[in-house]
């Protein structure tokens, strides 16, 4: 690990040529700078008393041989520090910043030579200080190449009578001093792993910020404008973006013509009216999903190496190989944006009863469920008709497996890797007959529903088998389940939360057992108060007769043991009581299993 860095200083002025010749490259200072105005004064004033502001980590590209037999020089790319960096050109260079709306501001911070004891002499400009003549509105005019220092101070005394020259001398040379200052720089070799990277940012990092192997990507993706990184970079932070805010689409029309113009602009536009938020995909995500479908393999760690035109088997870096990998993952990233395959494939999950996003799982789930659907539909082996039923099973047995929870990298290279050797439909069989079997839907799922999580993947399918059967809530007739997803006060305990407490001091890991909640209105639930379920079932089942529609709206008896069947009730509930209530989880556990199987084998 010693070899794979070295640490040395570079002045600020240094660092801001450096970024400036392109040197450096900080492909940061093209996304939306996250530091509010006050920390870049807190910067700037931490820099002028000399205090030490954190390492800069940098990493070189590696070289990569060219045809003709030359070797063309890696760029060097800060991978943490961007937000001082940008701070610092910001205040000091004059440069404008993408806000979160990606408009360009300018950050100004105001300086005051007459400052006094322990005042800071930095403030963010505001008008009050813009008009007050003790205040230089913008220090990035100390710092411009044509400042003339006796002509700044004989203005400001003129503006500002009877103040000592001397002192403003002195402090407007103090200030100027911050050129001077000295930034640790950690520079990494091009030779360090990507998790080598990682270890090093971990152990430096004192905010315990976290690496992703998406950043590298995206900031290797940036700093190679030779291959059109930075437009495909900004193409897939303003997708990610307009995926959450539709209505950013009129800023980018707007303040950004080089990207309308751009291949990508009618491939981003359509968002513009899109209300659909079950997958709203962050850059993470379209990596991932570009990556596995192009080049079949599900470590982002090689897609960095790839971009680098890394030889895995003669392990070195050729240019040809950076060329295809860039093209791949350009037509991976289109792919990705095209309005046909992205509605196409949420409309699968729609389908498949996944109506909202609080029904979604894991996000490794629906990313390599996408990718699925873009490789099948280029299958020929797979019937275009078949292919989103195909997605929504494979999906449905990841979320109920938990297939790519947590760390899933690993799973999806190698799940990539086997589809593409045997071919999907016999490696899917192959998984289901490993995962699926009777054991499973009859010992392992009832077992995964001995839970208190909502986000548990046993309890989404579940709530997605009744969005798609069309289910009502409990005690009603045309209230669907699909039309309260999401919203939380539509979910109620069967066996009543304070009547548990009551009867039995059940703690709140008992009450709260997801076997013990169900979709109910509001009305519904008040009128059951603290009710014995036995009591208020009993009332629903005579309510009929009496024609009581406050209470439920089911008109016959038919319809109510059906709508108990819906909802996975036992039959046993009329009779039940507090010292039922755990055999009435473990029953209601066992009829929710058959339920989502049955779901399951019908897609």
């Amino acid at each position: 690990m010693k070899d794979c860095y070295s640490v040395t200083t570079y002045s600020v002025q240094s660092i801001l040529g450096l970024i400036e010749s392109g040197d450096i490259a900080i492909p940061e200072i093209q996304r939306p700078f996250v530091w509010d105005s006050t920390k870049v004064r807190d910067l700037i004033d931490s820099l002028y008393y000399g205090y030490p502001t954190g390492y800069l980590i940098t990493w070189k590209n590696p070289d990569v041989k060219i045809k003709g037999g030359g070797v063309a020089e890696g760029k060097t790319v800060l991978i943490d520090g961007q937000q001082r960096v940008t701070a610092l050109t910001a205040a000091l260079a004059g440069k404008a910043v993408l806000n979160e709306d990606y408009e360009s501001k300018r950050v100004k911070i105001a300086f005051n030579p007459l400052y006094e004891g322990e005042d800071t002499p930095f403030a963010v400009l505001t008008p009050v200080i813009d008009k007050d003549p003790r205040w230089i509105s913008d220090i990035a005019e100390f710092f411009a190449p044509d400042f003339d220092s006796w002509t700044f101070v004989n203005g400001y005394i003129e503006a500002n009578p009877g103040c000592d020259p001397k002192v403003v001398n002195s402090r407007i040379t103090d200030l100027k001093a911050i050129a001077t200052r000295q930034l640790g720089c950690i520079v990494v070799a091009a030779e360090c792993s990507i998790d080598e990277v990682t270890d090093i940012f971990i152990r430096i990092n004192s905010r315990g910020a976290v690496l992703s192997q998406a950043d590298f990507a995206m900031s290797k993706i940036a700093a190679d404008e030779a291959h059109g990184g930075n437009m495909l970079r900004k193409a897939i932070d303003y997708y990610c973006h307009l995926a959450v805010k539709p209505e950013f689409w009129t800023t980018i029309s707007q303040n950004d013509a080089e990207f309308m113009r751009s291949e990508y602009a009618d491939k981003c536009e359509w968002l513009k009216g899109d209300k659909d938020d079950i997958y709203d995909p962050d850059y993470n995500d379209v990596l991932r999903v570009a990556f596995m479908h192009m080049f079949g393999r599900g470590k982002l760690a090689d897609l960095v190496s790839l971009l680098s035109g890394r030889d895995f088997e003669a392990r070195d870096f050729k240019g040809e190989i950076a060329d295809a990998s860039f093209a791949k993952l350009h037509d991976g990233v289109i792919k990705f944006m095209r309005k046909s395959n992205f509605q196409d494939f949420t409309a699968a999950l729609r389908s498949a009863g996944f109506v909202s996003s609080s029904i979604i799982g894991s996000k490794g789930a629906v990313n390599f469920a996408y990718n699925l659907y873009l490789t099948l539909r280029e299958d020929d082996s797979v019937p275009s008709t078949d292919v989103k039923r195909w997605v929504q099973r494979w999906y449905v047995m990841s979320i109920l497996t938990g297939r790519y929870s947590g760390s899933s990298e690993s799973i999806m290279d190698r799940d990539m890797r086997r589809i593409s050797e045997q071919g999907f439909i016999p490696f899917y069989n192959e998984i289901v007959a490993s995962q699926l079997s009777d054991n499973f839907w009859e010992v392992a799922l009832p077992q995964s529903l001995v839970t208190t999580s909502v986000r548990t993947g046993a309890w989404m399918v579940y709530v997605a088998s009744q969005v798609r059967s069309a289910d009502n809530t409990l005690f009603t007739n045309g209230f669907k389940v699909a039309g309260v997803i999401g919203n939380v006060g539509d979910i109620h305990h069967i066996f009543p939360k304070a009547y548990l407490r009551k009867t039995i001091d059940a703690p709140q890991r008992l009450y709260n057992q997801i076997a013990n909640y169900t979709y109910l209105e509001k009305r519904i639930n008040i009128a059951i108060g603290e009710m014995r379920p036995g009591e208020y079932f009993t009332k629903a089942r005579e309510a009929i007769a009496a024609e009581d529609k406050y209470f439920g709206d089911i008109a016959t008896e038919a319809d109510l043991i059906a709508n108990l069947k819906a909802n996975c009730i036992p039959e046993g509930i009329f009779d039940m009581g507090a010292a039922d209530y755990e055999d009435f989880l473990a029953q209601r556990r066992i009829l929710m299993a058959r339920k989502i199987r049955g779901y399951y084998e019908s897609l």
